[in-house]
């Protein structure tokens, strides 16, 4: 993988970082801050898939995609207060 590639994925992982922290604080809920950092932890892995072609960089890009879906589709869910019924 080029240099260039290389500080490219570490600043996109960084950025997922501090903007999901950002979003938290400000009030965006976990759900939101959540999705923003794993879609730039997202843009790291597909720009890993930018340098030498081989098994491991498919495999990260892939099990980010899967923890985001998953990730999403759990806080989707709706979620039970302990005084409510089913």
């Amino acid at each position: 993988m080029s240099v260039l590639l290389a500080y490219a994925a570490l600043a996109c992982v960084a950025a997922g970082l501090v903007i999901g922290a950002v979003t938290l604080v400000i009030g965006g809920g976990v759900r939101t801050a959540l999705q923003v950092a794993l879609d730039f932890w997202l843009a790291a892995g597909l720009l890993r898939l930018g340098g030498p072609p081989g098994w491991p960089p498919l495999l990260v890009a892939a099990a980010i995609v899967a923890v985001r879906r998953l990730a999403a589709s759990a806080l989707r869910r709706r979620t039970l207060r302990p005084d409510e019924d089913c």
